[in-house]
Parts: C-alpha cells; structure tokens; sequence
C-alpha cells in the first residue's frame, strides 16, 4: 500500500482568529495562535525545506485581502519570510498560469476559513486541484487548512447544518469536498457551537466514514493520509459508525428526529493519535507535572 508522502494540518477554526477574522476583528486574536503553536506545527513540518514558501488561499473568505494579510503576517513573525496570496475567487482564477505555477514552487497551501462550499465548487475537477493531490500524494508536501479550509478536505463534506436541528432528518447538507483523505467527515467549531447531533447524523447517513469533530484552537496532523494526531489545546472528537446497529434514517420523514444505536466516540487530546483504517485510538504517554517547579 502507498500512502501519501505529504501531510494534513487540520485546524478546528477560531484559533481565536479564523471566525472573529471573518467578522474583521484581527489584533485581537493574532497572540494565542502562536501561543498554542498550530503555525509552528505547520512551520516545522515544512522546515525541512530550508527557507519553505507558503501559498495563502482565501477563496472561501468574502474579506480575502484582510485575511491574506493577517496570515503573511502570521508566518513572517514565525521566520517564514516567503509568503504569498492566491487569490482565486473563481473557476477561471484557478486555470491562472502564474497560480499553477507558484503552486508547482511552493511547499505549503494554507486554506483560509469561510464558506468550504466556495472551496469545493470552485476546486472540483480542475486541474489546480489535480496538482495539489498529486504534490500531496507524491511529496513531502504541506496543505493546512482551518475552518472551512479544514472541512473541505475530506471526500465527503458538510456545508450547511443548524446545530439546533440537526437531529432532524434532512437538516444537515453534505457533499464531495476536495478529497484529500478519504473515509472522514470532518467538522470544525465543534465544541463551542455544539454540533455533535450534526456530524452524527452525517455518519448515521454514511456509517463507513469516521466523524471527526475539530474543538476550536484545537486541530490535528494527518501523516500518511491516515495517522490523524491532535494538537492545540483543546479536545478532538471521533464518531465511528461501523458497529451501528439500529438506524432510521433511511425510512423517517424529513424533519423527523432521527434515531442511531452502537455510535462509538472516543475523545482525544493533544498528543493522542487515531488510525483511520484501523479505527484505533492511540494515546499518548501521560506526562505527570510538577507543581513545585
């Protein structure tokens, strides 16, 4: 089996900075990013590249100047001084020879947050995106995504679901993202804004993929397109539905509540691991502190 050569960094969004950003508040937010160390984890990965160039893609921001600006910025503090901005705002954008080739050059792709239903619609079928899956698969190659930028790189993606009803049948809309691990669903703002029913019913719909359910400043590095590891400070959620037993989904009314027996959730932290093809938690060494430093 070959497994891709690249690597996923999946960031849960707000890393007290991807929706306040969205919202234009900036200054605010910009410390704790660093402070939890999801840019470092990014710049680390790359750093074997010697003096790494970072691609910012803000396709699925409405403010993608603002944004751009926030994360050179970001990576420049970091000692990554070569950081540029792709601005693809349509399907026309990506076939841009000058973006195909910074693209070829470049040993990062940072996805912004926003509307991953801009991502996938704008992505899908070009040749842009045939390009980064090949310089995933095939290289040591980096592509970090927050917020929608992290949903969208699953096979199967949700773009629209009210956390409050989404334990109703048809509330929670889902479609092909831009498959860059297979066999995962993946949610972000997961904690804060409550969307465990949400992702539950996008398994329940299709049991042979794993939830994966990002908290906020919290994400995870996926190596060999399946080894998912947490970082940042908070919690990752995994909804297995493999051992489902009962499940109505199929034969409710929409707008019906629906109903799922033997979901199995494990929580995970930072350090802890989870195989996708096995569907094993692995956890990391616990680590007892001295309070008396």
């Amino acid at each position: 089996m070959v497994y891709p050569k690249g690597y996923l960094v999946s960031v849960g969004g707000a890393e007290d900075k991807g929706t306040d950003l969205e919202r234009g508040i900036i200054e605010r937010n910009r410390l704790n990013f660093f402070e939890l160390g999801i840019l470092h984890n990014v710049i680390n990965l790359v750093a074997a590249s010697g003096d790494p160039i970072v691609e910012v893609i803000t396709t699925a921001s409405q403010i993608p100047d603002e944004v751009a600006v926030n994360y050179e910025d970001a990576f420049r503090k970091l000692g990554c001084n070569t950081v540029g901005h792709l601005r693809i705002r349509n399907r026309e954008d990506t076939g841009n020879p000058e973006y195909i080739k910074r693209l070829k050059a470049c040993d990062c792709i940072m996805l912004s947050g926003g509307n991953q239903l801009r991502l996938s619609s704008i992505f899908g079928g070009t040749t842009f995106l045939e390009i980064l899956r090949q310089r995933f698969e095939e290289e040591h190659f980096v592509i970090a995504g927050t917020s929608a930028g992290a949903m969208a790189m699953s096979n199967t993606m949700i773009y629209e679901g009210n956390a409050a009803l989404a334990h109703l049948k048809g509330e929670v809309k889902i479609t092909t993202g831009l498959g860059l691990i297979q066999g995962v669903i993946i949610d972000t703002h997961f904690d804060k804004r409550g969307r465990f029913n949400r992702l539950a019913q996008a398994v329940a719909a299709q049991p042979g993929a794993i939830g994966i359910g990002l908290g906020e400043d919290t994400g995870m590095i996926v190596s060999e397109g399946h080894i998912l590891t947490v970082i940042g400070s908070g919690c990752v959620t995994i909804i297995d539905g493999k051992f489902i037993d009962y499940n109505n989904i199929a034969d409710i009314a929409f707008g019906s509540p629906i109903a799922v027996e033997n979901l199995i959730v494990h929580l995970l932290s930072k350090g802890d691991s989870y195989n996708v093809k096995t569907r094993k938690f692995i956890g990391s060494p616990i680590v007892i502190e001295d309070d008396h430093e």
